[in-house]
């Protein structure tokens, strides 16, 4: 895809840590009370964004359990922006108690969509990802901040026929240069299963305007991966700092969930803290 021309797709039972037995009643207490603090925590619903999966968060998922944190990891269907925050919205709402909703990469403007007039949203956290404006497409944001330093993602499509007949149309990575693209500074392994495993997503995505901007009810905060291939470190940070978001950086790429899993569940536990 180029910048000038078509719209890029870019994107993406909880179990407490046991404890040795405590030599005093007054250790013990404490420790109850920290057991207590941790079950209280809120949940945290991850969502992936195009060409990745919810194993892409399998490192930061363990992370956040070890600090005492329920996990969801939603699979997100990347069927366009309205059925992807429908879906994700009605699993918010299967989630009880309170949340704080993370989005990488295109699930960033999903979660802007679904966490919409959620009253048990704490925060939003955006990894690497889209922040839109309401009524804003992703491939008019792109195509009015091109960036002449970001290759052209190197997609790839294919069709395939609905129940009706017509014609539905797919976007993925060529698995070749996925890693270039996506994942620079993850293992060339790791990397390689990623581009296998990856879910392509709908061209409809990036042609559907966001319907409410959750951030504008909602405090967010924004991690940007300077070394991003993909949406790029500029236009991240526009967004971010459009939404008002607390933003940290990292030297990253697009996959910095996967390549720095610290960084992100460190930027979780911010929005968690500042929230209480």
């Amino acid at each position: 895809m180029t910048h000038s021309r078509t719209p890029r797709p870019v994107p993406l039972p909880f179990t407490a840590p046991t404890t040795p037995d405590l030599p005093s009643s007054g250790v013990a207490a404490r420790g109850q009370e920290a057991g207590a603090q941790a079950g209280a925590r809120p949940t945290v619903v991850l969502v992936h964004g195009a060409f990745a999966d919810a194993s892409s968060w399998n490192d930061t998922i363990t992370r956040l359990r070890r600090a005492g944190y329920p996990v969801v990891a939603p699979a997100n269907p990347l069927r366009g922006l309205d059925y992807d925050a429908a879906y994700v919205r009605g699993r918010l709402q299967a989630v009880e108690g309170p949340k704080i909703v993370v989005g990488h990469s295109y699930g960033g403007a999903v979660i802007t969509n679904a966490a919409a007039d959620s009253h048990e949203v704490r925060a939003l956290v955006y990894v690497a990802a889209f922040i839109p404006e309401a009524e804003e497409t992703l491939g008019a944001l792109m195509e009015q901040h091109p960036d002449s330093a970001i290759p052209p993602l190197p997609q790839q499509t294919f069709s395939y026929t609905l129940s009706d007949a017509a014609t539905g149309t797919d976007v993925f990575l060529d698995p070749a240069q996925f890693r270039a693209s996506f994942a620079a500074d993850v293992s060339e392994e790791k990397a390689a299963l990623m581009a296998a495993s990856q879910r392509p997503v709908s061209v409809a995505a990036f042609d559907q305007p966001t319907r409410r901007a959750a951030w504008k009810e909602l405090p967010s905060w924004a991690l940007i991966a300077t070394e991003d291939q993909a949406i790029g470190a500029p236009l991240e940070r526009f967004m971010a700092e459009r939404a008002g978001a607390r933003i940290s950086e990292v030297a990253g790429s697009h996959a910095v969930m996967v390549s720095n899993p610290d960084a992100v569940s460190r930027i979780i536990e911010q929005a968690d803290l500042a929230t209480r």
